[in-house]
């Protein structure tokens, strides 16, 4: 007997495709996978344009959809899907949101749906909207993987900007290579067994255990007092630019222009004391933090949680 899986997924770079095509490597002999790509109508370029990526800030965080080319899959059921995003602003990628408030996304009901992020490192926020479309579209969420940036913050954040503005995911003379260390999406192929005990045995109750027990996520407290920050100003910034106008209107620009401004200086002279004051948090409040990393690592929705 033979298993189909159908990928559906979003990525500008192709590295989520390389991360899920580790994770089935070893699985392709007992399974039929079938790859969907979702397809925004206007295409988000890549290298981006600056202005135009922080003119996406509002839209993402808010989750306001815009128009996808049709979805067309080769049969109606399927044993697992997986679902395969980032985050942008630490929401759910326009694209993603796009799918997931689509008609397209009806393929999802009474479907086992396995989540697969590859970020930066701040994923809290994204994942809770996107556990939430879930629940609205009655799917069964039944697992979550997460690949992130392991080098220091400020590292990360100049890699990701080298790339996103240049297109050069290479090392440099003074930076590393940006992304998901190619070591952790080399070891992605540990996730295949467990993925396909649960596919024979149909306990999936326990598959997002069986992923924890491999590392699947990895994730320290300390990240949800700087993401709970974080995403309350992108809310309320959020709402002042679309005040001005959808995407694209430039009535609106002054006001993404100063998002931009203002979220260098967070980044770059801010996030320094930021950090500082979060592990001040954590050793004032690290039992409570411990419990909201375990409720984050887990499949539960809870609302407001951030």
């Amino acid at each position: 007997m033979k298993y189909h899986i159908l990928v559906l997924y979003y990525s500008q770079t192709g590295q989520l495709r390389d991360i899920i095509d580790r994770i089935l490597l070893e699985m392709g002999a007992q399974c039929v996978i079938e790859f969907k790509q979702i397809e925004p109508e206007k295409p988000f370029s890549f290298p981006w344009n600056a202005y135009d990526f922080f003119d996406c800030m509002p839209e993402s965080v808010q989750l306001i959809p815009e128009p996808i080319h049709p979805i067309r899959t080769d049969r109606d059921d399927y044993d697992l899907v997986i679902l395969g995003w980032q985050p942008w602003f630490l929401s759910p990628s326009i694209p993603m949101t796009s799918f997931l408030k689509s008609s397209y996304a009806n393929i999802l009901k009474g479907k086992r749906v396995l989540t697969v992020c590859g970020s930066r490192n701040m994923w809290l926020n994204a994942h809770e909207q996107i556990k939430n479309q879930l629940l609205q579209l009655e799917a069964k969420h039944c697992g979550h993987l997460v690949f992130f940036d392991r080098n220091p913050n400020l590292t990360s954040v100049l890699t990701v900007i080298r790339w996103t503005f240049k297109g050069q995911k290479e090392a440099s003379s003074w930076l590393p290579e940006a992304g998901v260390q190619k070591n952790d999406i080399a070891a992605a192929t540990r996730f295949g067994k467990p993925i396909l005990d649960i596919l024979q045995s149909g306990q999936w109750d326990i598959l997002q255990q069986k992923l924890l027990d491999q590392q699947g996520i990895e994730l320290k407290p300390g990240l949800i007092v700087l993401e709970k920050r974080a995403i309350k100003n992108f809310r309320k910034f959020s709402m002042f630019i679309l005040e001005r106008g959808k995407r694209g209107d430039l009535s609106r620009k002054s006001r993404v222009l100063l998002f931009k401004r203002l979220l260098l200086v967070g980044v770059f002279i801010l996030s320094p004391i930021s950090q500082l004051s979060a592990k001040v948090q954590l050793v004032l409040n690290r039992r409570k933090l411990e419990e909201e990393a375990e409720y984050f690592k887990n499949l539960r929705y809870r609302e407001n949680a951030l």
